[in-house]
């Protein structure tokens, strides 16, 4: 009589080898990731004394951040700064991208490395640079906008350093995303944009209404990877306020906000609850952008 009881076994020990290479990712994700977040939610819980220790304050931490005029102050600021930055790059990387596809700008290995090379330097690196490159006074591009008499620009005034930090991180992601729609166009079967060609297709006509909505895919991923980043923005701010420290409140983003409450002013428990609420505040917004942006391309 045959028996199928050792199969599974069989199932089972054939699984060991994939578990063992999963299991130090998952380590690191629970060490790196889940841990700290439990963390801190437990140290949102909490109000330090100064005397006594910490004690229990339920949710009375996020009480406060969600009644706290500069918290949303830097949201609103940061979803303003995801609205124009990311269709803006997204944009220009695919543009950029199409043509080094196309195949009509000579030495274009050399000059997608030149484009991607942006990517490679560190925020901090590069929000230095730019801010030599824009003082007032000074930079090259200030003395630039004077000679075509526009006056004493100054880019780290109120009104245009968030115009400023944009134009930053456009420079820094473009060559980035282009990379990726670039050898998304590159896995396109030649023999579609050949037929297309034999049907008269103009370049224009391949690359808007067959390219395009074939690499869909991948621009959804880069919409979803460009929206977290431009909630999470710190870096560039950060810098830029030791050189214009009056045009970067305390609050100017929602990671400055937590930084600036956890560690400037020592109150860890009002900055934890912060960063849980920012967590939350991404998750949705990044769901959001990413099932809208699939629709639209299941549409089209």
């Amino acid at each position: 009589m045959p028996t199928h009881g050792r199969r599974p076994r069989r199932s089972s020990r054939r699984q060991w080898p994939g578990a063992v290479f999963v299991a130090p990712h998952m380590l690191m994700l629970a060490l790196f990731m889940l841990v700290p977040t439990v963390y801190a939610v437990y140290t949102s819980l909490f109000t330090s004394r100064l005397i006594g220790g910490n004690r229990f304050s339920g949710l009375a931490n996020y009480v406060t951040v969600m009644h706290s005029t500069v918290f949303w102050s830097g949201v609103g600021r940061v979803l303003l700064f995801a609205v124009i930055q990311v269709p803006v790059t997204i944009a220009l990387a695919f543009a950029f991208a199409a043509i080094f596809d196309a195949g009509i700008v000579p030495f274009s290995r050399f000059f997608r490395t030149i484009f991607f090379m942006p990517f490679a330097v560190p925020g901090v690196v590069a929000s230095v640079m730019w801010s030599f490159l824009l003082l007032p006074g000074f930079g090259p591009y200030a003395e630039f906008a004077k000679a075509l008499g526009l006056g004493n620009v100054n880019f780290f005034s109120s009104g245009l350093i968030l115009p400023t930090i944009i134009l930053i991180v456009i420079w820094e992601w473009t060559g980035y995303n282009m990379t990726i729609l670039f050898t998304s166009l590159k896995s396109i079967p030649r023999e579609v944009t050949e037929a297309a060609i034999m049907e008269g297709a103009s370049l224009w006509t391949i690359i808007v209404r067959i390219k395009l909505p074939m690499v869909i895919p991948s621009i959804v991923t880069l919409v979803f990877l460009n929206a977290v980043g431009a909630l999470q923005l710190f870096t560039e701010p950060s810098i830029l306020a030791a050189f214009q420290p009056q045009a970067i409140s305390f609050g100017f983003t929602p990671s400055l906000f937590v930084y600036n409450t956890a560690v400037g002013s020592g109150q860890y428990n009002l900055g934890a609850a912060a960063a849980i609420v920012l967590a939350v505040i991404i998750g949705l917004v990044s769901v959001g952008a990413f099932a809208l942006t699939r629709r639209r391309g299941e549409a089209k």
